[in-house]
C-alpha cells in the first residue's frame, strides 16, 4: 500500500485548500445560512476539480473532501463527485458518460443521491419510479438523483417531471429534501449486481473522508483556542487533561483518515475494499463524533455558542455520524460481512 498523493493528487489538493480557504470564510458561511455557496461551487467547477475526479480516483477524492471538511463549506461536492461522477463512469453506458459527464463537471449538473437502498421505491410495469426517500442530502441543489430501490438496482432519475422536492432540515446544512416519485422518468444505470455496493462502498469511503476532514478543521480550531486562552496566568494547552483530550482526537481523527485513504487506494487499485469501506465508515461514525465533541468541549463556555465557527463542526460531524449507517449499523453489516467470508 503507498498512500502517497501522486502529483496530481497533490496539486488539486492543494487548488482545492486555497479555493476554500478564501472562500467559505465564517463570514460567508454566516451569509449563506442553511443553503449552498453557488459562487463557491461555480469556482471548484471553473477550477476543474470536479471534472479531476474521474482522473483523480477515489483516493484524490477523498483528499479534496478533506479539504471541504476543514471549512466545512456547504457546495455538492462530494454528493455529484461519488454519486454523479464517479458512479457514471464507472458504471453508466458509453452514451450515459458522453452526455452526462460533461456537464457534472462544468457544475451544470448536479447528481446526488437517495442511499441506501429505499424500500418505499419500485420501478411500475410502465418504466416509471414511484415511492418516497425520505432524506436526500443536497436534493434542493440537484438536477438528477441517483436512487436505489427496493432490489438494489440502480435508476438516475431527473428532478423534474413525476418527482417531488420538499424541503428538509437536517443537523449540518446540506441543502436536503425530501424526494416524492410518482411514475418518474428514470433510467437504469449498470447492469452488474455490485452496482449498488460499489457505489455505497465509494460513498461510504468519500463521506468518511470529508469526516476526517470536519475532525481535522475542529482539532485545529481547538488547538489554537487553548493556546491563546489563559487560565490562572497560563495558557490552557498546558494542562495535562486538555493535551490528553487533544491527543486522543488527534489519534481518532488519524484513524478516520488512514481507514479512508486505505479503502480508496484499494478501489482505484482495482482490489476488493467492501469491508474496508465499512471499517472506514465505522471509525468516521464512532471516532467522528468524539472528535467533533472534543473541539467544542474544549472550547469551554465559547464552544456552547451556536454562532461560534466550532460549532459548525459539531454539526457537521454529528450528521456525518449518521449519514449512510451508525456506528452500530455499520459493524453489524461488516461483522456479518466477515462472517460469510465475502
Amino acid at each position: 500500500m503507498d498512500f502517497t498523493p501522486t502529483e496530481a493528487q497533490a496539486e488539486a489538493r492543494d487548488l482545492a485548500a486555497r479555493i476554500f480557504a478564501d472562500l467559505a470564510t465564517h463570514e460567508r458561511l454566516r451569509a449563506v445560512g442553511t443553503g449552498s455557496d453557488p459562487e463557491l461551487w461555480k469556482a471548484l467547477t471553473a477550477a476543474g476539480l470536479v471534472a479531476a475526479v474521474e482522473e483523480l480516483g477515489l483516493l484524490g477524492l477523498v483528499l479534496l473532501l478533506e479539504e471541504q471538511g476543514r471549512t466545512t463549506a456547504q457546495v455538492p461536492f462530494a454528493a455529484s463527485c461519488v454519486y454523479g461522477q464517479l458512479a457514471i463512469a464507472a458504471h453508466g453506458t458509453g452514451e450515459q458518460r458522453e452526455r452526462l459527464l460533461p456537464g457534472i463537471a462544468d457544475g451544470s449538473v448536479v447528481v446526488t443521491g437517495a442511499f441506501p437502498a429505499q424500500a418505499a421505491v419500485r420501478p411500475s410495469a410502465r418504466g416509471g419510479l414511484s415511492g418516497t426517500a425520505p432524506v436526500v442530502p443536497w436534493l434542493r441543489d440537484a438536477t438528477h438523483v441517483l436512487v436505489a430501490d427496493t432490489e438494489r438496482r440502480l435508476w438516475l432519475v431527473p428532478v423534474g417531471e413525476g418527482t417531488g422536492v420538499g424541503e428538509v432540515e437536517l443537523t449540518a446544512p446540506w441543502s436536503a429534501g425530501r424526494l416524492t416519485l410518482h411514475e418518474a422518468p428514470a433510467e437504469p444505470l449498470g447492469s452488474a449486481p455490485d452496482a449498488y455496493a460499489d457505489v455505497l462502498a465509494a460513498a461510504r469511503t468519500a463521506f468518511a473522508g470529508l469526516q476526517a476532514g470536519v475532525c481535522a478543521g475542529s482539532l485545529a480550531r481547538a488547538v489554537a483556542h487553548t493556546n491563546t486562552r489563559e487560565q490562572f496566568g497560563r495558557p490552557l494547552a498546558t494542562r495535562q487533561g486538555v493535551q490528553l483530550r487533544a491527543a486522543d482526537a488527534h489519534m481518532d481523527t488519524e484513524a478516520i483518515r488512514v481507514t479512508a485513504y486505505e479503502a480508496a487506494w484499494r478501489r482505484d487499485a482495482g482490489l476488493p475494499y467492501a469491508t474496508h469501506a465499512l471499517t472506514a465508515a465505522w471509525w468516521a461514525s464512532e471516532a467522528g463524533q468524539r472528535v467533533v465533541h472534543t473541539g467544542q468541549h474544549l472550547h469551554g463556555g465559547t464552544g456552547a455558542d451556536v454562532e461560534h465557527p466550532v460549532h459548525r463542526h459539531f454539526l457537521w460531524g454529528r450528521q456525518l455520524d449518521a449519514y449512510l449507517g451508525s456506528g452500530g449499523e455499520v459493524l453489524q453489516e461488516l461483522g456479518e460481512l466477515i462472517a460469510h467470508g465475502d
